[in-house]
């Protein structure tokens, strides 16, 4: 079973920031230093109505 860590608050500060600036998912997560299938979900998980 693998373990992973949840995002900090920071770090989605961070998502949207970089966001805002057009960065790529894949630039996001070498920024943040996670697997981009990570920026990926965070998006879907807060994208639309409640995100």
């Amino acid at each position: 079973m693998r373990h992973y860590t949840q995002l900090t608050r920071e770090q989605r500060y961070q998502i949207s920031a970089l966001l805002d600036n057009n960065l790529t998912q894949t630039e996001i997560a070498k920024t943040l230093g996670v697997h981009k299938s990570t920026i990926s979900r965070e998006l879907k998980r807060n994208t639309g109505k409640r995100g």
